[in-house]
């Protein structure tokens, strides 16, 4: 992908995250949760495998 694109992507993804947050506050963080709920449920799982192995 060429650089132009994704430095137009990224600051799209910048300014989209910025009108999220000062515009929809409530729904910006129920979304933050809900990412965090997924990366603790993943960890959680890796740890489970993990602990899996070693028993």
């Amino acid at each position: 992908m060429p650089v132009f694109v994704k430095k137009v992507l990224l600051w799209g993804s910048v300014a989209f995250l910025i009108y999220f947050v000062a515009f929809r506050p409530d729904s910006a963080a129920q979304m933050c949760k809900a990412i965090g709920a997924g990366l603790m449920a993943m960890a959680v799982g890796i740890g489970d495998f993990l602990t899996g192995l070693m028993t």
